[in-house]
């Protein structure tokens, strides 16, 4: 079992930033990737972005050369560094963690953390 909790949210100004912050706890070291994603209300979830052990971080293009996703040598605390926010950021955030075994996938998931952008 894989606990993620997510922190750092709230509201700021439109050009602001915000860091997003997910501490994850339990059985944590078969987790191969990290990531956040967005749910604005009446919307799918999307991702946001997303980094893999070993591998290279992804983002989706709306939050390209704004956001960046980092994560801890110990693989148990994943950030996501918010510049030049906008109103569209808008949305809960949820941390996102992933056991890939190539022939099956498991997916954990934080309760969420409120982002609001607005003057």
């Amino acid at each position: 079992q894989v606990r993620l909790v997510e922190s750092g949210g709230g509201l700021v100004q439109p050009g602001g930033s915000l860091r997003l912050s997910c501490a994850a706890s339990g059985n944590i070291f078969a987790i191969n990737t990290m990531g956040w994603y967005r749910q604005a209300p009446g919307k799918q979830r999307e991702l946001v972005a997303k980094i893999i052990k070993g591998g290279s971080a992804d983002y989706s293009d709306s939050v390209k050369s704004r956001f960046s996703i980092s994560v801890n040598n110990a693989w148990n605390t994943v950030y996501l560094q918010m510049n030049s926010l906008k109103p569209e950021d808008t949305a809960v955030y949820f941390c996102n963690a992933v056991k890939d075994w190539g022939y099956a996938k498991y997916d954990y998931w934080g309760q969420g953390t409120q982002v609001t952008v607005s003057s």
